[in-house]
Parts: structure tokens; C-alpha cells; sequence
């Protein structure tokens, strides 16, 4: 039986926490986020090899994952739209196995323009999955576990990029990097066909016709709503100080006075366990303290780990880094799930547009820190992401005071 029969006609029949579909859901949503990010990042640790091998300065070899971030940005944009026509399961699929198959053919790579064009085009595949993930998480989950839900969902994204980032630098050490990214791919491969089998069918999804006038209509309007726009600004800014510290804290910890090795560097991607716990954790907390608490805390925990992350002692820095992704990764859950509480219609189109800002914040403040890198070292690096989260705690501020929607 296809997706589109067996949606349900009452379109009430949620997904409730501790039942069996909410674990189905849970592990393939698990496996969707961890295979994006886990294509997604793998190359940020390679970023100095990039610059040493290709001869060019570190803001042009932060590109190969700039130019992913952006086609993703704009790829979700369309997404949203053909998933309302296709189907969430159907445009998540075709997804997860096209940039299984772009990171196996990463294989053949050998120039940086070939890189680059594979890497755009790993990120027009890639828009499928985050935003309609989302999409589908807001319409199936029951109100008590969709905040939860997309704090497991995170879980997924943290430890794919965490896995990717680890993972490449840690294969670089025995094969060539082309070969590095090409196993990840395998391995995505696998969980694409886990995501596959895992899947619950969508109860509470609508089919429309596709209409490309539609896409335009449905982004006017949220970009007409100020709650939208305050949770599309704080993805944009956030995301932009976080791609940014993981960019250049690599160049920082291979230069002197840590002389790292490259694998060494790699495992401060660790942290990113505290990520995924700590989103995990930030929506049961949502419950308990509330969105307006939580949003205003984890940014000043962000804000926090930003101003340790300049200390001169290694083990200092470390914990800078992951307190200042415990507390990024809690920002992400709380304003993604509040994206699909402010909005009534569109879900994926709006999903789409907070994604948008958020990677392309990713493109714009990763490249333009290593600007920063250049001219300033560390210290203008955490100034332009200190600069980045005060922005973002204002947008926050701004958005409490909106009236609520639920």
C-alpha cells in the first residue's frame, strides 16, 4: 500500500508518547537526522587539509561546506512545497539516498571545483529531510510529545555531526579523505533503509495539488507573522555562531601553542554528546519552566561557553566548547518546536523558512569568521559570535513580548 492510502480520514489519530509508533517514529526521525548531519559535516574537520592541499586561505576552504549549507537553505524552501504534494515519506526517502550515493561518490573526487560542485549538489539533496522532518513531527505527534520528540530528533542531528566530523578526521588517518567520506556514505546507506522500514505512515497529512504559486502565497504569510520572523532571526543568528566556533577552533588547536594532530583536534566534536543530551533534556524542561525561561537561559549558557572558549588552557577551552553547545543545541530545540506552535497552516513551508535562516546563517557566519580568523585570531572569532548571541537575545526578548499562539 502507497503513503497516500494510508493516511488517516479522521486526521486526529496522533502519535502519543510511550506507544509503539512513537518509538518507530522516534528511531527513524533518529536515523533521518543523523544521516543528514552526518553528510553534512563530515568534511568541517578536514577544512585545514583542504587549505593545505588545495593552496587556498581557510574562508575559501570552509567553502565545500558553505556551498552545502546554502543549497540546503534554499533547497528547503521548495521542499516544504513538494512534500505537501508528495508526501513527507516520500520526499525524506529520495533524500536520505541521494546524498548516501553524492558522499559515495565522493570517491572520485579530486580537485576543489569538483568537491565543490558535489557538495552543492549534497545540499540540494539534503533539503528534503530537515524541514519536512519537522513538518511531520508537528502534525503526528500529540501536543505532549512533540517537544520531546524533536529534542530525540536533535539527539539524531548532534550525533550525525558529531559521528561525521569524528569519524572523517578519525578514517584520514589510515585512508585518503575521498575514501573517508565514501564509507560514511555506506554507512548512510544502511540507515536510509532503517528509516525506510521504521517509518509510521502519515495520519494527520493532507495532500495538495502542487501549485507553484502556492509556494509564494504560504511564504508571504509567514514572513507576515512576528512570532515567525523573531524564531526565524534566532536560528539564523545562533546557527551562525555555532558553525563558526566549530570552523575555526580546528585552525585554532593546530596551531601553537596546542600543536595538535588533525585526529586530536577532531575529538572536541565529543562535546556533541552534551549537545544531544542537552536538547533531549531542554524539551522535557519546556514543560516544566516554559518556553519564555528556557529560550533566555540556554542563550546566556551560549554566551557563557563563548567568553570561556578564551582562555589560554586547553581543558578551559574544551569546556567552553561544550557548554556553549549544550546551550545551542537546547536554543535549536526550543525554536524549533515553537515554529510548528506558531503556525496553523503551511507547517513545512514555515519548518522550511526557519531552516532557511538557519543555514544560511551557517553559510554566511562561517565563511566571514574565518575573515575574522585572519585578521583577528580566536578573540575576533568569539567577539563575531558574541556579537551574534547578544543579537539573538534580543530577537528572543522581542518574541516574548508577542502575544502567544498555541
Amino acid at each position: 500500500m502507497s503513503e497516500t492510502e494510508t493516511y488517516s480520514e479522521t486526521g486526529n489519530e496522533q502519535i502519543r508518547i510511550g506507544t509503539h509508533a512513537y518509538r518507530r517514529a522516534n528511531l527513524a526521525l533518529f536515523c533521518a537526522g543523523f544521516v543528514t548531519f552526518i553528510t553534512l559535516y563530515d568534511l568541517q574537520p578536514l577544512l585545514p587539509l583542504f587549505a593545505l592541499e588545495f593552496g587556498v586561505i581557510p574562508a575559501v576552504a570552509s567553502l565545500p561546506l558553505s556551498f552545502s549549507t546554502i543549497a540546503l537553505a534554499v533547497g528547503m524552501l521548495l521542499a516544504g512545497t513538494l512534500s505537501e504534494t508528495l508526501g513527507r515519506r516520500t520526499v525524506m526517502t529520495a533524500a536520505l539516498f541521494l546524498t548516501s550515493f553524492l558522499a559515495l561518490a565522493t570517491y572520485a573526487s579530486h580537485s576543489f571545483e569538483y568537491l565543490l560542485i558535489l557538495r552543492l549538489a549534497q545540499g540540494v539533496a539534503l533539503a528534503g529531510v530537515p524541514s519536512v522532518a519537522m513538518a511531520y513531527l508537528s502534525e503526528e505527534m500529540d501536543i505532549n510529545s512533540i517537544g520531546h520528540a524533536m529534542g530525540l530528533y536533535i539527539s539524531g542531528n548532534a550525533l550525525g555531526g558529531m559521528s561525521g566530523r569524528i569519524g572523517s578526521a578519525l578514517l584520514c588517518e589510515y585512508v585518503s579523505w575521498q575514501s573517508a567520506i565514501a564509507i560514511i556514505g555506506f554507512i548512510s546507506l544502511i540507515l536510509s533503509l532503517v528509516f525506510i522500514k521504521s517509518l509510521p505512515a502519515s495520519n494527520n497529512f493532507r495532500k495538495r495539488p502542487f501549485r507553484f504559486g502556492y509556494l509564494f502565497t504560504s511564504l508571504y504569510q509567514h514572513l507576515h507573522e512576528p512570532g515567525l520572523l523573531c524564531l526565524f532571526g534566532l536560528a539564523f543568528l545562533s546557527m551562525g555562531g555555532f558553525v563558526s566556533l566549530y570552523n575555526y577552533i580546528g585552525f585554532r588547536l593546530l596551531a601553537a601553542p596546542y600543536n595538535l594532530g588533525q585526529f586530536q583536534v577532531s575529538l572536541i566534536f565529543l562535546v556533541y554528546l552534551l549537545g544531544s543530551f542537552s536538547s533531549g533534556v531542554a524539551g522535557k524542561l519546556i514543560h516544566r519552566f516554559g518556553r519564555p525561561f528556557m529560550i533566555r537561559l540556554t542563550l546566556t549558557v551560549m554566551l557563557a561557553g563563548t567568553a570561556i572558549t578564551l582562555a589560554e588552557s586547553l581543558p578551559l577551552i574544551i569546556i567552553g566548547v561544550g557548554i556553549f553547545t549544550c546551550g545551542f543545541f537546547s536554543v535549536h530545540a526550543i525554536a524549533s518546536s515553537w515554529v510548528g506552535r506558531r503556525t496553523l497552516t503551511a507547517k513545512a513551508q514555515a519548518s522550511s523558512l526557519y531552516l532557511f535562516c538557519y543555514y544560511l546563517g551557517s553559510s554566511i557566519s562561517g565563511t566571514v569568521g574565518g575573515l575574522f580568523w585572519m585578521h583577528y585570531g580566536w578573540n575576533g572569532v568569539a567577539a563575531m559570535i558574541t556579537i551574534l548571541t547578544i543579537a539573538a537575545f534580543g530577537v528572543a526578548l522581542l518574541l516574548l513580548k508577542l502575544p502567544v499562539i498555541e
